[in-house]
């Protein structure tokens, strides 16, 4: 049966019987009549002045039911009741701005955000030689970045966030801060917050940990276990990074709260001012998710990172003692997901697969890439799997270690980046 569908409403794995109201000459394909088979296919449809389809349900799938609210993610466990609670209310959809950058795929923009990682990487790094040198540092480059991580996040709200946490240990101090920034417009955005204080936010981020650059790098780098000096010389970082800020002449009220407030927590436990509640600024709460999340992720000398789904779910329970904002916890969720993306989960069909992108109406339904046979213990071709999708009756039943199961090379391949791969 052929149907008409405005283009937008295209997906992968549907077949294409006609491209409306253009000649050959005006799309990207040599043919009008074949399956979709790739998301790279799909950003090129919706790239072209084509506004209509022609699809044939009997050759390929149909248009996608109207989704449902925001599923409530069912894990099952009494530590989570929190989290359920404050995922039952979907958030209003964010307006697209009119001089948005076009929403790509993860694919289409990793590539993107990989040149945005290396770009800030120098850029941190030259700002943490200057604040060592005691030198009064220059925050302005930092501007056109923090635009180079919005636009990133307009994209695709996934790939920086997601690449930016795969760091080396050496890199961690310079690539925590771009993550961080990543992270930090991406809750902003989910809030509601103006593009203006996404950017913002994201400078934030950027600039958050500049006190860490007066620390010793034989304690900000210490494999064991701090003594109490050791850890009153890095509780000192935020303030120490706030008076950094006010001497280069950084007039963002913004990043100066965030830089000196985002080890703050809700219940009074944090520093430096030991502030609760509704004494802490929403940017800095914002902060303190996001700093969090990407500090237990990520390798450090003294520790391997925990995966993302783990991280999140420790973070539920530090949530639930009083360390986190409910509001802006609820935000981050929806941002990273219940399974974040780059995440080894097993399926019920025993395959093992890597999320790819997130679920906007179903936190526990995201896009995942099935390589792995836990029934055969071999790997299989991969297939993207689109678990929210009507025609997908597999569903993830949890979190995996990869270790587990001898998988090294899984950030290349949820990625695509070969020089990912150990």
């Amino acid at each position: 049966m052929l149907k008409k569908i405005p283009v937008h409403q295209v997906r992968v794995g549907m077949y294409l019987h006609a491209l409306c109201g253009t000649s050959w000459l005006d799309h990207p394909f040599w043919k009008t009549s074949f399956v979709l088979k790739s998301p790279a296919d799909l950003d090129k449809l919706l790239q072209s002045p084509v506004k209509e389809v022609v699809i044939d349900v009997d050759k390929g799938l149909d248009v996608a039911p109207e989704p449902a609210a925001l599923r409530l993610p069912e894990v099952g466990s009494a530590d989570d009741e929190r989290l359920r609670a404050e995922l039952r209310t979907p958030l209003p959809d964010r307006p697209a701005s009119p001089s948005a950058p076009r929403r790509v795929s993860l694919e289409a923009e990793v590539l993107h955000a990989q040149r945005v990682l290396t770009q800030a990487k120098t850029q941190i790094k030259h700002l943490f030689r200057q604040a060592r040198l005691g030198r009064v540092v220059d925050t302005t480059p930092l501007k056109a970045l923090a635009h180079e991580v919005s636009d990133s996040l307009e994209r695709n709200p996934h790939a920086l966030i997601s690449l930016a946490r795969l760091k080396t240990k050496d890199d961690y101090t310079y690539l925590h801060s771009v993550a961080v920034a990543a992270l930090c417009a991406a809750v902003a955005r989910q809030l509601q917050l103006s593009a203006e204080d996404v950017r913002e936010a994201a400078l934030a981020g950027l600039l958050h940990d500049l006190g860490k650059a007066v620390i010793p790098l034989e304690i900000l780098n210490k494999p064991g276990r701090l003594t109490q000096e050791e850890f009153i010389c890095v509780q000192a970082h935020p303030r120490a990074g706030f008076e950094m800020l006010q001497r280069a002449g950084v007039r963002s009220e913004m990043a100066l709260d965030v830089c000196l407030h985002h080890h703050e927590k809700i219940d009074g436990s944090g520093y430096p001012d030991r502030l609760s509640g509704d004494a802490i600024s929403l940017h800095a709460k914002i902060g303190a998710v996001c700093d969090v999340y990407d500090a237990i992720t990520s390798d450090r000398p003294y520790k391997a990172g925990w995966h993302p789904a783990e991280s999140v779910r420790k973070m539920a329970l530090w949530a639930k003692e009083g360390h986190f904002d409910e509001r802006v916890f609820q935000a981050f969720v929806k941002c990273v997901g219940i399974y974040p993306t780059g995440s080894l989960v097993r399926l019920q069909s025993g395959r093992l697969g890597v999320v790819l992108e997130q679920n906007e109406h179903s936190l526990l339904r995201p896009r995942v890439k099935v390589f792995f046979s836990t029934k055969s213990n071999t790997y299989i071709v991969p297939e993207v799997l689109d678990l929210g999708a009507a025609y997908t009756h597999d569903r993830i039943v949890g979190p995996e270690n990869p270790a587990d199961w001898g998988i090294s090379n899984l950030d290349a391949l949820w990625t695509g980046l070969p020089g990912l791969a150990p």
